[in-house]
């Protein structure tokens, strides 16, 4: 939500010019912004919801009354500050004015320094309003991430307060970061947390399309524009009109594609295979890779004038062995889903077992732990002996039961164990920090020594 606080706004609504004008040179003295309409009608496109101001209108003015006006504003939002001046001394009309919710009523002839302390108080009050609604929007953005990414590493942290402060913007957005890592789950996020979020979201595998069709997949064809063309197409750029055109892989697109793809976005027009009509489009876009786009661009890979086109901003996500005190939990999070699906039942593996997800390497990123996770509740037996069938080493790598790790020090490797017991601990007694102590058999000092060194709190998820 945007709105210029900052700079205090007014707009004055009056038939007769000489009141605009004396009331605007007195207004814009005193610091604010003011904008003067002779009529409801014009003064109606310049109000929103997201109007940070107060409105001062006549009452008696012809084609439409500052009454009628005043409801009409209202339906744009309801708590628009409007202040009614009037020269009649109407008294019923100032009731029904205070009735639909205007905020006050000033009879007409005033001196204009007489109205600014009702003006300073409304400017005041629609503030708050706007601070709120804010406040209310960013708890509700983080409620909805923290559903759909799971994880409560300084990594993930960093990243869904990036995505809340990007989203509402519209602008491109670069999502890097390997194989696996929930690249198109982030894109989605950006997209309902955005403002075409109630549009489409169109998710377009750049290395899946072949390359013979690709212009067509994209942009679309007409009737006849080649062998088996027997109907118009409309292309999945056209398709995310007024949404999120959502292109993953975008490194994999053929370089003469990508030319075609520049012209898109810069011109904000798309002509289909066998048409020479451009058609007017306006989408969000946001462009996934898994390599390093710059090296792509070294290697003639890549343009580098799209390259700066699709990254206004950049977002990296960090892969799975980097934030690795997330994983505990994320793997308790799939086996409960999976359970949910097969139908059936889900022994949480005690702490010294999880612990062992935390030395392997996690190649195949979220992507691979949710495989793994699934695995565990598909598999016969009980916990322990389940767990050493989970991991299948690949030709360069050891399973984590020969003991080898990952490289990592003992330290290390003791760090994240002695982690994940106290917050199974915090888990199991809801952050109730004496039951912990209980549990663990530690003094309070050290408990919140370590969980201080450790990076835990007793409230986190």
């Amino acid at each position: 939500m945007t709105s210029h606080l900052s700079e205090p706004q007014v707009i004055i609504v009056d038939d007769e010019a000489a009141m605009r004008a004396s009331l605007s040179q007195w207004l814009e003295l005193s610091g604010y912004k003011v904008r003067s309409h002779a009529n409801p009608q014009t003064a109606q496109k310049d109000i929103t919801a997201r109007f940070a101001g107060v409105i001062l209108t006549d009452v008696k003015m012809p084609g439409m009354d500052g009454i009628t006006f005043a409801k009409s504003v209202f339906a744009i939002d309801r708590d628009i500050p409007v202040i009614l001046m009037t020269g009649h001394g109407d008294v019923p009309m100032a009731v029904e004015a205070m009735k639909i919710g205007a905020y006050d009523f000033i009879e007409k002839p005033f001196e204009p320094r007489d109205i600014l302390g009702t003006i300073d108080r409304a400017i005041e009050k629609r503030k708050l309003v706007i601070e709120n609604r804010l406040l209310r929007m960013q708890v509700s953005q983080k409620s909805s991430l923290d559903s759909r990414l799971i994880g409560n590493s300084r990594a993930m942290q960093a990243l869904k307060a990036e995505i809340a402060n990007i989203a509402p913007t519209g602008v491109a957005v670069l999502i890097s970061g390997e194989t696996g890592t929930g690249k198109e789950l982030v894109a989605r996020a950006i997209h309902d947390l955005g403002p075409h979020h109630d549009r489409r979201f169109v998710a377009v595998n750049c290395a899946a399309i072949p390359e013979n069709t690709a212009e067509s997949e994209l942009f679309g064809h007409e009737k006849g524009a080649f062998t088996g063309a027997a109907a118009r197409r409309i292309g999945w750029v056209e398709h995310a009109d007024n949404g999120t055109l959502f292109l993953d892989e975008i490194s994999s697109m053929p370089l003469a594609l990508q030319a075609k793809l520049l012209r898109v976005i810069e011109q904000r027009e798309v002509v289909r295979v066998g048409s020479n009509i451009p058609v007017k489009i306006n989408f969000r876009l946001i462009c996934a890779t898994n390599e390093d786009l710059v090296k792509a661009v070294a290697e003639r890979r890549f343009r580098e004038d799209l390259l700066f086109r699709i990254n206004t901003f950049e977002l990296k996500i960090a892969p799975l062995k980097q934030r690795t005190e997330d994983i505990p939990h994320l793997f308790d999070i799939f086996a409960e889903r999976a359970a949910e699906t097969f139908e059936r039942p889900y022994e949480k593996p005690p702490a010294s077992l999880l612990a062992r997800l935390l030395d392997h390497d996690w190649p195949g990123n979220i992507r691979e732990l949710k495989n793994l996770a699934e695995r565990y509740v598909l598999l016969t037996g009980t916990a322990q002996e389940k767990w050493p069938r989970l991991f299948r080493p690949g030709p360069d790598q050891t399973a984590p039961e020969s003991g080898t790790g990952t490289g990592q020090t003992l330290t290390d490797r003791m760090r994240r164990f002695e982690q994940q017991i106290i917050r199974d601990a915090l888990d199991r007694h809801n952050g109730n920090i004496k039951a912990v102590m209980d549990e663990l058999d530690l003094p309070r000092r050290t408990l919140n020594e370590k969980m201080k060194k450790l990076d835990l709190r007793r409230d986190a998820p």
